[in-house]
């Protein structure tokens, strides 16, 4: 499958580790649902490492001594965008790191028949700034469905496609043909891609049920 965005699976023993300890059907609850924080904190981490415009500026070291330094330009803002239920987990990892950021939710349901994505909960501003970076926080990313809603939502509010990325656990390739097809622009970071989606629309071998796993029902 050809792909002209950017799909990126950080090699990290961390990052593999989690991902096996979400996958295991014998993972509690709690385990499950700190394993998916800590897989979106390492992810960010990555994700983060070119996106965020910085400034060099000047201290004073406690010698008294001015040194050169790098920091992150709060005047560029940044959103946090988790999708209901399941990317509250992954927030629960990723707000530490960027505390000022603020946070928008979307909820989306899918329906079992049709599998389409249905929102319930739109918490987005009115208007992005066209330079507001925003990361999607989608911890399963199977038919693309609910990805795609997700996008248009936002890039109707003014946001641009280079300024997205998406956070997710396990993609699937018709999630990212469906978003490589009209987001050219893209960048995903990822634990793994699997393999394909089952008749019921889940990713195989996947982890089963994000939302239903982190949260116990």
């Amino acid at each position: 499958m050809a792909l002209q965005m950017r799909i990126h699976v950080p090699p990290h023993p961390f990052i593999n580790q989690l991902l096996a300890v979400c996958r295991d059907k014998n993972t509690p609850t709690p385990i499950f649902r700190s394993a998916v924080a800590d897989l979106g904190r390492w992810l960010a981490y990555e994700a983060l490492r070119d996106f965020l415009p910085t400034l060099e500026v000047g201290v004073y070291t406690p010698l008294e001594m001015p040194a050169a330094a790098t920091v992150i330009d709060s005047r560029v803002p940044l959103a946090v965008v988790p999708v209901l239920r399941a990317g509250l987990a992954l927030l629960d990892g990723i707000l530490p790191l960027v505390p000022s950021a603020s946070v928008h939710h979307l909820g989306y349901a899918r329906n079992e028949k049709t599998l389409l994505a249905d929102c319930y909960l739109d918490r987005l501003p009115k208007v992005f700034e066209p330079e507001t970076r925003v990361l999607i926080l989608e911890p399963m990313l199977a038919t693309g469905g609910t990805s795609v809603a997700v996008m248009e939502k936002i890039l109707e509010r003014g946001a641009l496609v280079e300024n997205i990325r998406i956070i997710s656990v396990i993609c699937a390739p018709p999630a990212l043909q469906a978003l490589s097809q009209r987001y050219s622009d893209l960048v995903i970071y990822s634990a793994m891609i699997d393999e394909h989606l089952n008749e019921q629309g889940y990713i195989v071998p996947g982890l089963g049920d994000a939302g239903d796993r982190a949260f116990g029902t």
